[in-house]
């Protein structure tokens, strides 16, 4: 468990959310039915999340009923999605600078909700639920410009910023406490099947427009500047930029997922 899990585990998010909607809707009584209806009718920041996401994510071939039916079993079925889905808001609420209320993300940035969708399908995949699993990926794709495989892994503490753009392939992994931002590329380097896509590890940050392409593994608390195109395997600890990508600077303290620091070294 990372540094933000542990902190997360000791905050009441949903209690804090529901003070937050109460006093949001005191404060824009044209809003109170939304903050109502999206928050404080619920019972549980999971019940919440299935209501929510049914409403954001139907179409005439899927009601929102029937939506929130397959999210709410999702969420009963595996434990972790609700936990991770706390640890996500708490990466935007620690890390974003415009993130000062724990309700923001959860109603108003669509990298979270592409997130969460993404979490249920990911569960229908390996559910063996392969067909409904990709209408996920395809309503996700189209409501928020965000095209993430079903099939590939997240873990907790993830924060999309921003996220028009994002592609992450199908063998794809992005291990905990990750910072992603708008247009970055995790992808294959070919028509091969197996193992093609990027190996993510904890603590890493991805500027915005970076292309990882390939089974390249990327250590821990990596920083990948901007603009970067990153074809060979990362070392942990360090800072690669440029296209090709190289290694520039000294040794990376701490995680740039955390500081989000988009800035390179003046040495460099």
């Amino acid at each position: 468990m990372g540094e933000e899990a542990a902190v997360q585990g000791q905050r009441d998010i949903w209690q804090a959310m529901r003070a937050e909607a109460s006093e949001a809707a005191a404060g824009e009584p044209i809003l109170a039915s939304y903050f109502h209806n999206t928050i404080l009718r619920h019972k549980s920041l999971g019940d919440a999340m299935a209501d929510h996401l049914a409403s954001v994510l139907e179409h005439n071939a899927l009601t929102a009923t029937a939506l929130q039916e397959v999210i709410a079993t999702a969420l009963a079925n595996d434990p972790s999605i609700s936990r991770c889905m706390g640890e996500d808001i708490c990466a935007w609420y620690d890390r974003d600078p415009a993130c000062d209320q724990y309700l923001t993300p959860f109603l108003y940035f669509k990298g979270f909700h592409a997130l969460q969708s993404h979490r249920i399908a990911h569960w229908l995949w390996n559910q063996g639920r392969h067909t409904l699993a990709l209408y996920f990926q395809s309503q996700v794709s189209e409501q928020f410009s965000v095209d993430i495989h079903p099939a590939a892994r997240f873990g907790c503490g993830i924060m999309i910023d921003h996220a028009t753009g994002l592609v992450v392939g199908e063998t794809c992994v992005v291990e905990d406490s990750v910072s992603i931002l708008h247009s970055v590329t995790l992808g294959g380097s070919g028509s091969g099947s197996g193992d093609r896509h990027p190996k993510i590890g904890p603590g890493v940050m991805i500027g915005a427009g970076a292309k990882v392409l390939g089974p390249v593994k990327v250590g821990e608390d990596v920083k990948i500047a901007a603009g970067s195109l990153v074809l060979h395997d990362v070392p942990a600890h360090t800072t690669v930029a440029g296209v090709p990508a190289r290694q520039v600077g000294g040794r990376v303290e701490g995680a740039p997922a955390y500081t989000m620091d988009q800035t390179l070294d003046s040495e460099e």
